[in-house]
């Protein structure tokens, strides 16, 4: 409850908590929202501007633009999510590994984190994207794969001041494992910093589907913000001034990020206490 408190005065996470909320209710329940079938194409409706029908006009096909970008938020929520559990998960698990065992065990995974830090991601999404498929669980598990170093780093960091505290030593004359100690006394005390860094890292993983689908690497299958995008550059829409085709995609993805910037920002006032009193 304490925390509740903390966030719920906190006047921009909570409007970032508020988007989110929102957008998580358009992608449960597109159909409750969209006046249209995005998949429903009418060649009588090609490049309407908006209107009372089409609240934000139609594509080259006469599909509903204002319907796209509300069943397009379901992907990119799950791929945001998706990706970032996966490299929330890879990466704890190296942070902690590296973080507490010295000598050659940490030496080894901090080298193989350095390596993932110092490749250039987008460039290497595309190439595993195009290599393996374009399907949205490959574009997830990838993107996934390719941000868990920089949890790891602030995992390591915490563990191994986690890991000279008094109540570890107590735990190791006890005979406590590992594992036991790990698990249940150092785990828990990074997991809140982590947590803010995923909710950080969920924007980022949106870019990243958003730019993979912009440049005809997204799965063609599924509707999402960066298929929208990619479909109004392919198709004439700048000749003809559809702005309405370009703009709500954008706007989606913009608003987003910030939102999730937003609550990882008060997130991070929250579990640091100098940042509050700043």
């Amino acid at each position: 409850m304490e925390f509740w408190k903390l966030f719920r005065s906190n006047t921009k996470g909570m409007i970032g908590l508020i988007i989110i909320l929102i957008e998580v209710f358009f992608a449960c329940f597109p159909s409750l929202i969209a006046p249209h079938d995005p998949h429903k194409m009418s060649y009588l409706a090609i490049f309407l501007s908006p209107s009372k029908k089409y609240p934000l006009g139609t594509d080259e096909v006469g599909r509903d633009i204002f319907s796209l970008v509300i069943f397009g938020t379901r992907i990119s929520l799950i791929v945001g999510f998706a990706a970032v559990g996966i490299s929330t998960t890879v990466g704890t698990i190296i942070g902690l590994l590296s973080g507490y065992y010295k000598g050659i065990i940490s030496k080894i995974l901090m080298r193989i984190t350095d390596l993932f830090l110092a490749i250039p991601r987008l460039p290497l999404i595309l190439v595993l994207v195009a290599l393996i498929g374009q399907s949205i669980w490959n574009i997830i598990i990838v993107i996934g794969l390719l941000l868990w170093a920089q949890v790891a780093r602030i995992v390591r960091s915490q563990t191994l001041s986690i890991r000279e505290r008094p109540f570890i030593e107590r735990g190791k004359a006890f005979g406590y494992s590992d594992f036991r100690i790990i698990n249940f006394h150092i785990l828990p005390n990074v997991l809140p910093l982590t947590f803010a860094n995923a909710i950080l890292l969920i924007g980022s993983a949106i870019y990243y589907e958003v730019t993979v689908s912009f440049l005809g690497l997204g799965d063609p299958t599924h509707i999402s913000w960066g298929m929208i995008l990619h479909y109004a550059f392919e198709s004439p829409a700048i000749l003809y001034g559809a702005y309405w085709y370009i703009v709500p995609p954008g706007v989606a993805i913009v608003i987003t990020v910030l939102a999730f910037t937003l609550i990882g920002n008060a997130l991070d006032e929250i579990f640091n206490p100098r940042l509050r009193e700043s």
